[in-house]
């Protein structure tokens, strides 16, 4: 049970007024397990929370509001009780019950096995393992596996090979033999699909760490790299942020090349479908001879040769330059850039170095970790990063948009929450952009390393109206924010997420890059993201960032008229993006290229009046705005429609009806389907606030403008 005397009566009290008998308060007091941050439970695929609780919530000076009591804010949405009304209020009444004390909401970001599966592997590696913890973990990891037996990255998905195999994996050191029924199916499965030999290399990394696989059959990565100057045509500062908070700890992983030997119960050689050769380890070339996947096929070659020579004069200097690297870059919670893959790599990577499991930067990372994490009495899942940031800003636009009055207590909480969370201190942006003023919002707790402009143009335009106890204060972060994601434009007019120019494409041609996701170009989602910041916040269209930003977005439409999403699945949320920035910036929504883009969203509209579009049209542009309906690509669909004048067509009426008919009656909504994406094809991501917030923001919106449409019809009668 929770020791009630960790809590001041005044928490308690507080907590009670401002949720009630929602149920995250009553598992609090009931006994579910403590946590450091609280996630909102019904936002998560089951009831469970995080890994440890602080005394009390700190109490923050800004944060303190005037409440406007339930009864005033009911009286003021209970006007009509039309469909379109209660969904709403119900909507508002869900945001409201969710929401945490401090003023965030924070729900899960799911993925895929992979995530858990490489936890379960860590704690092998560092001989450190809780066998109820992992059981937990093998326990989600097989609640996701398929009748067929394989594993999936998204939800109705294909069964991926990789992920399948680190799913086997991890279940065989948790106690799993192959004679299981489900090692049984999942065996099949991955000895039809070529087994190990066909993994993507970050598998081969995890199996080699266990020799499992042999180390000369992964692309090589020397630590030397580390060495170049930022001037390099191909430093590491030219890979995207994720790619180099992973790189650069992974190849001290790979300079000392660890194993550490299981036993014979544990290996999984049977994933082989015939003892390696030689050939086995080499890469696949693509036709023709000059192309660049090919010449870095060669490079590899050569670099093998040079890993292998007893003289590398500058490893001992590049090792050290690396470890500082990495030492420097771990945050004070413990998080090294704020998603798995980074974090665990560098406890790795600390570990080869000799650092023991209870030194304090190797501690901090498992706790980090372990914050990760969302636990029931049964399981434990890993999450590949954490997104209250981003979370309570859509949360706090979906209540504006609803019409919530800007001085009501949550939006004043989550407001003064949001702005306590300004990153203030310069990260790795500042190498290409030396002169910029530190600004902006990360997508974690913390993650000071990394801000970027998708999250912080979200939060600027959640908080704008938001009435706060100290408005100028408000207003400082604001211009500092702005400045810092007009500072991160690139010179080809777009945006990329987390650093400015990110854009040689030649770095996804090396053999290491087969997610093909080393780089962060810029892409008409965050761009139109950034028009739609620049027209909320007054800037005009003939401004010269939004003068380059336009030519991009339009270089960059799709012939058949919407736009590529790279954060969001796919063509729809690319449009939605798109069209929202195009009518905040002042486009005149007649121009045939807007039309097309309206015309392109409304062939695709389902039957049943919903929007919907399935993952796998990253990898068949045929499937652009086909799959069935979603709560949260209906809501897409309908904003874009929306920005597009189009506010009075029987496909906006039809798609709003969709998303009336749909909500449960506790005001939330169901969506199975993924519709994020961390890497296009590879890792696709399932936010479950979306299916909830994106819905109250369409349908506000809707009755905003309708509502608007009444008033001036009465006015000019």
């Amino acid at each position: 049970m929770l020791d009630m005397h960790n809590y001041s009566l005044e928490w308690l009290i507080a907590s009670h007024e401002n949720h009630g008998d929602s149920p995250l308060f009553i598992m609090e007091l009931t006994g579910m397990k403590p946590c450091k941050h609280p996630i909102s439970h019904a936002l998560t695929s089951f009831n469970g929370m995080t890994a440890e609780k602080p005394d009390a919530p700190p109490s923050r000076q800004g944060a303190k509001v005037h409440h406007l009591p339930a009864s005033i804010w009911k009286k003021k949405t209970m006007g009509t009780n039309s469909p379109l009304d209660v969904a709403i209020e119900q909507s508002c009444e869900f945001f409201f019950r969710e929401q945490m004390p401090e003023g965030y909401w924070w729900a899960e970001l799911e993925s895929n096995v992979t995530i858990s599966a490489e936890y379960i592997m860590l704690f092998h590696f560092l001989g450190m393992v809780d066998k109820n913890r992992e059981r937990k973990l093998a326990n989600y990891i097989l609640s996701k596996q398929t009748d067929e037996g394989f594993w999936t990255i998204h939800y109705g998905g294909p069964g991926d090979l990789s992920t399948t195999i680190e799913a086997y994996f991890a279940l065989k050191l948790a106690g799993h033999g192959p004679d299981h029924p489900a090692m049984e199916k999942a065996r099949a499965f991955i000895l039809d699909k070529g087994g190990i030999i066909k993994s993507r290399v970050f598998t081969k990394i995890f199996l080699a760490l266990f020799g499992e696989f042999a180390w000369f059959g992964v692309p090589s990565m020397p630590i030397e790299l580390s060495l170049l100057p930022n001037w390099a045509y191909l430093n590491m500062y030219e890979f995207s942020s994720w790619s180099r908070a992973t790189i650069i700890p992974l190849s001290l992983v790979m300079a000392k090349r660890p194993v550490r030997k299981l036993p014979p119960w544990a290996r999984v050689q049977e994933l082989y479908v015939r003892p390696p050769r030689p050939t086995d380890y080499t890469f696949t070339k693509e036709e023709g001879i000059l192309t660049w996947k090919n010449i870095f096929i060669g490079v590899d070659h050569l670099l093998k040769v040079y890993e292998r020579s007893p003289i590398r004069p500058f490893m001992k200097k590049a090792m050290a330059m690396a470890e500082k690297w990495v030492l420097d870059h771990q945050e004070p919670s413990g998080d090294w850039g704020g998603i798995q893959p980074a974090m665990l790599n560098s406890i790795l990577a600390l570990n080869c170095l000799g650092y023991a499991n209870d030194h304090p930067a190797v501690q901090k990372g498992l706790d980090a970790l372990a914050n990760f994490c969302i636990e029931n009495d049964d399981s434990i899942v890993l999450q590949s990063c954490i997104s209250p940031v981003w979370d309570t800003a859509l949360a706090l636009k979906g209540l504006i948009d609803a019409g919530v009055p800007n001085d009501h207590p949550s939006l004043a909480k989550a407001a003064q929450w949001l702005l306590d969370r300004e990153v203030r201190k310069p990260g790795d942006w500042k190498i290409k952009c030396p002169d910029l003023e530190p600004g902006g919002w990360a997508f974690e707790f913390l993650n000071d390393w990394y801000p970027d402009v998708d999250d912080s143009g979200i939060v600027m335009m959640a908080i704008k109206d938001v009435k706060v106890k100290d408005g100028k204060a408000m207003k400082a972060a604001i211009d500092r924010g702005i400045r810092w994601c007009l500072g991160m434009q690139s010179k080809n007019g777009g945006w990329g997420a987390f650093d400015k120019d990110n854009t040689k494409h030649i770095l996804n041609k090396i053999p290491f890059a087969d997610l093909e996701a080393l780089i962060d170009p810029p892409t008409a989602d965050l761009t139109g993201r950034m028009l739609e910041l620049m027209g909320t916040f007054g800037f005009p269209k003939d401004d010269p960032a939004a003068v380059r930003a336009l030519q991009f977005l339009k270089k960059n439409q799709d012939l058949r008229g919407p736009w590529w999403g790279r954060w969001g699945v796919n063509y729809i949320y690319g449009t939605w993006s798109v069209l929202c920035g195009l009518q905040a910036i002042g486009e005149d929504p007649g121009q045939p290229y807007i039309r097309k883009a309206a015309n392109w969203l409304k062939s695709k509209q389902n039957s049943d009046g919903g929007w919907g579009e399935t993952c796998e049209s990253y990898h068949d542009t045929d499937l652009a705005g086909i799959g069935a309906s979603t709560p949260s690509q209906t809501a897409w669909a309908l904003l874009a429609l929306m920005s597009a004048g189009a506010v009075n067509s029987s496909s906006v009426e039809r798609g709003i009806q969709y998303l009336v008919a749909n909500q449960k009656q506790d005001g939330a909504w169901e969506e199975d389907q993924f519709t994020g994406t961390g890497f296009p094809k590879y890792f696709m991501i399932k936010y479950h606030i979306y299916r909830n917030c994106f819905p109250l923001m369409a349908l506000g919106r809707y009755r905003g403008l309708v509502s608007g449409n009444e008033d001036q019809r009465a006015e000019s009668r």
